[in-house]
């Protein structure tokens, strides 16, 4: 299927996480004609590792920054075709003791971006949202589908339904060109170590006990990051402005499948399941219909959920010192080096500059 637009220049919100640093090397892989802009804050997910290989790359260009920044998303936002956004926190456990960062950037941040949007030319906007506004189902419901009613159960999720909300309104009220997408778990290449696949990937293979919240018996659709990404690029490309678009892989499974599903990959023992006090809000359910988005877009995923288990198991193994530089810290130590020294060198290159204006004047 054709592009709808011709977009010379992307800007990508969150491109230094997971799912942002996969659809970047994904954009620059697929459309030769494109340049992207990555606006990431680099906060605990956001690691600049993840794209250290193409940082030369005279197609790509990264900025430091927050998308609460209104004066510096503006800028952006003027020198840009389309936006994507990804930036969001994001970590449902963070948000239940302290959901003040996630209504900021989630909620306000894409108010920003919306704004920027609308004052430069009503700028094609996708918004990547998730499957968990949706709530929860029960072991009978239908999956979700672009019609199923709002129903968040965490701050996180309440603060993705407010952002969508938002997105909507502007489209109705502005005539912004919005999509909205909502897909299931996805796991993949640079998943921060803390989350489910890795974290039992990296537990399991070490010898250690993989944490299965309560009985294990939660219900997950997990799909790969890189079908993901082909479902943001058909939605910016080939998206119906104002609709919205659930992708999914059709794989339900309990977590604990899931664990001795990987038990088995790795070799490892079913002995080291632990099972863990279930977290408050945990949905117990979640399933998606895609076919909207096959049939609009002509979107399939690529991978089989083993295929793609497997490609992920490999690329961890493959990519220990990552993982042990996530765990660590030490990422957040050289990144914050290398932005402070950045920022020196830019202070003494405007002190010279005022030099060499008053010795002019």
């Amino acid at each position: 299927m054709k592009r709808k637009g011709k977009f010379r220049r992307l800007l990508i919100t969150g491109g230094s996480g997971f799912i942002g640093s996969n659809y970047v090397r994904y954009v620059l892989a697929e459309h030769p004609d494109i340049n992207v802009v990555n606006l990431d804050a680099l906060t605990y997910a956001g690691n600049p590792e993840n794209l250290r290989d193409i940082e030369n790359d005279p197609r790509y260009t990264f900025v430091r920054g927050s998308i609460t920044d209104r004066e510096l998303v503006d800028s952006l936002v003027a020198d840009v075709d389309a936006i994507v956004n990804i930036a969001a926190e994001s970590h449902v456990d963070r948000s239940i003791f302290d959901a003040d960062p996630f209504v900021e950037t989630n909620i306000r941040g894409t108010q920003i971006l919306l704004d920027a949007a609308v004052a430069h030319g009503k700028k094609r906007f996708h918004q990547v949202s998730t499957d968990e506004v949706f709530g929860s189902l029960g072991p009978n419901d239908p999956p979700f589908t672009e019609t199923t009613p709002y129903a968040p159960r965490n701050p996180y999720s309440a603060s993705k339904a407010g952002a969508d909300h938002l997105v909507l309104a502007y489209h109705n009220t502005h005539g912004l060109p919005v999509t909205i997408s909502h897909c299931s778990n996805n796991y993949g290449p640079y998943q921060f170590p803390e989350k489910l696949i890795p974290l039992f990937i990296d537990n399991l293979r070490a010898g250690k006990t993989a944490p299965v919240h309560g009985n294990g018996a939660q219900i997950r659709d997990l799909i790969h990051v890189r079908d993901h990404c082909a479902g943001i690029d058909a939605c910016l490309h080939r998206g119906q402005a104002g609709e919205r678009y659930v992708f999914g892989d059709d794989n339900e499974m309990t977590v604990l499948e899931l664990a001795k599903l990987l038990i088995t990959l790795l070799g490892a023992s079913e002995s080291q399941i632990e099972f863990v006090k279930d977290r408050p809000g945990n949905d117990r359910r979640y399933a998606t219909d895609s076919s909207k988005a096959k049939r609009e877009l002509g979107w399939q995923t690529q991978f089989s959920f083993e295929e793609g288990l497997r490609m992920t198991i490999d690329w961890y193994l493959a990519h220990q010192d990552w993982v042990e530089r996530c765990q660590s810290g030490a990422y957040r130590a050289d990144c914050e080096a290398d932005y402070l020294a950045k920022r020196h060198a830019l202070t003494r290159l405007d002190s010279r500059l005022v030099d060499a204006s008053r010795m002019t004047a």
